[in-house]
């Protein structure tokens, strides 16, 4: 498995709010996967990440936006995003998903994670290890308990802990429930 450093399971081609890929090593990665044209993103999904990155300390927690359009490609333009981002005031680093390099309407990311649409949540262990993928947005509590038990770890407290979990996947990743 290639360790989590910056953000090789994105595919994108524009960053907001930061000047280069974030770095993420020793970090749990929250991914949300959005359309600012999406009703249930805008209503429920970015507020819930912005409260999650204020939950949880930035060298503990990333919070990523992934502007993953599949549906009303002429409106989503960068431009629009930009203006947007501004608009809601979200501040946590945010790319767009790369296009399908076939001309196909689902993005890079989204057709490598099989997302069923927006909102999407993709949790990361520190180990760079996909945890959690949902379609929706979960509740609050479930998912500040989620991220809570990835930082407190075994895996994330020492590296004996970590060859440990690791040695119990056979292809160096493991799978574990839907949140």
């Amino acid at each position: 498995m290639t360790p989590l450093s910056t953000l090789p399971f994105l595919k994108t081609t524009r960053w907001f709010n930061t000047d280069a890929p974030p770095v993420l090593a020793g970090r749990v990665v929250a991914v949300y996967a959005f359309q600012m044209l999406c009703p249930g993103c805008v209503a429920n999904a970015l507020p819930q990440a912005q409260r999650l990155r204020e939950a949880f300390p930035e060298t503990d927690l990333a919070v990523i936006g992934l502007h993953t359009v599949f549906e009303h490609h002429e409106a989503n333009t960068p431009a629009a995003l930009e203006a947007f981002l501004h608009e809601y005031r979200i501040r946590f680093p945010v790319g767009i998903d790369a296009p399908d390099p076939n001309g196909g309407p689902i993005p890079q990311t989204m057709r490598a994670y099989a997302l069923q649409g927006t909102p999407s949540l993709l949790l990361f262990d520190r180990q760079g290890r996909l945890v959690h993928q949902l379609f929706g947005h979960p509740p609050d509590l479930t998912l500040g308990a989620a991220v809570q038990a990835l930082l407190q770890s075994k895996a994330a407290a020492s590296p004996d802990a970590r060859a440990e979990a690791e040695d119990g996947c056979a292809d160096g990743v493991c799978a574990a429930p839907v949140v």
